[in-house]
């Protein structure tokens, strides 16, 4: 009973260890990401509203996916 206690104490020791070395992370890492959510919410308002094809739509995705912001790896300025 008490390795059970000590395992899960354990535990929560990595994940506040964890959470702590993920808010001192260096910003860029943080800032590709909400770059990477911006590109794909432009992608589907674009999509919805018309202003690019399927395939366009499917393309800009897979960069996404890719961790790309556009295609041939610069960015867009749509």
């Amino acid at each position: 009973m008490t390795t059970a206690a000590v395992v899960l104490q354990l535990l929560i020791l990595a994940g506040a260890l964890y959470d702590t070395a993920a808010l001192l992370a260096p910003r860029r890492r943080r800032l590709r990401r909400t770059a990477l959510e911006t590109a794909e919410r432009r992608l589907v308002a674009q999509r919805l509203h018309g202003r690019i094809d399927a395939a366009a739509y499917r393309e800009g995705m897979r960069c996404v996916a890719d961790r790309r912001l556009s295609r041939r790896g610069r960015r867009d300025t749509s």
